[in-house]
């Protein structure tokens, strides 16, 4: 009984998999398709790499994926600093009122980033942050889900650990960098698939804001070329850059699947 639900549950699983990938193979598809033949129902051998080229020629895609490349990166190395220094807070140290502010992170997690645009946008617009990529990055340089994945992976950490280090004269700071950080190293790549990944997808907030092709990342530039009077309904272009921007989210996840997969294994997430 337990094995037929087991393979019902896999063909399930199998069967969505599927469904999810149609779109995405219908994109590929089209992307290398020559115009004349790109909607037609019946299979046709005819393929070409033209249609990347007008695309790169006909937008500056180079620039979107320049400026999506620094704010992905450089948000995801703060947030790695500050969730670690927070996450090591919460698992190692005892302070007043610790449950109840950690329970205020997690709360975090359940406020749509969305629901800030507003008031983020009133606070940039008085620092004189807008149309910069410093004001993409400054909302999303603290993440409660990073402090919590780490959190939770250093609560199984061993204590021991933290009284061996201290014999031998380490400060906190060095025992976090020298101990936990490397041990915990598969819950940061993990949790730098979900960062970067995010930063890459993000668009409603990076098209309030900006305004330049110099600050204008790959989601953005999409849309607008998407829908810009050149184009019009031409679906080979419009996948063959829509190809270009997810390829590398897929590339990465790929490469790092096994540790994505493990770190939310062993720190206890379902």
């Amino acid at each position: 009984m337990q094995n037929n639900k087991w393979t019902f549950t896999r063909c399930l699983m199998i069967l969505l998999g599927m469904i999810w990938l149609i779109p995405l193979l219908w994109m590929t598809v089209t992307a290398f398709r020559p115009k004349q033949v790109a909607l037609q129902s019946l299979f046709s051998p005819h393929f070409t790499l033209d249609n990347f080229g007008r695309v790169w020629e006909a937008a500056p895609f180079g620039q979107y994926f320049v400026n999506t490349f620094l704010i992905a990166v450089c948000v995801y190395a703060v947030q790695v600093v500050t969730a670690t220094m927070a996450a090591y807070a919460f698992a190692r140290v005892d302070f007043r009122g610790k449950n109840v502010v950690f329970l205020l992170f997690l709360a975090q997690i359940m406020v749509p980033a969305d629901v800030l645009i507003f008031p983020n946008y009133n606070v940039l617009q008085e620092l004189g942050l807008l149309d910069t990529k410093l004001g993409i990055m400054l909302p999303y340089l603290a993440s409660a889900f990073g402090i919590f994945l780490l959190r939770q992976t250093f609560m199984t950490i061993p204590k021991e650990l933290d009284d061996a280090g201290v014999m031998d004269g380490c400060s906190k700071w060095r025992l976090l960098w020298r101990v936990y950080f490397p041990l915990a190293r598969p819950a940061y790549i993990a949790f730098g698939l979900v960062s970067v990944s995010y930063q890459w997808n993000n668009f409603l907030w990076p098209l309030i804001i900006t305004n330049s092709v110099e600050n204008r990342p790959l989601t953005v530039g999409l849309a607008i070329f998407a829908q810009s009077f050149e184009i019009g309904a031409q679906w080979t272009e419009v996948s063959a850059a829509t190809l270009l921007v997810i390829v590398p989210l897929i590339m990465i996840f790929l490469l790092f699947q096994r540790q994505f997969i493990n770190s939310f294994i062993h720190s206890g997430i379902k």
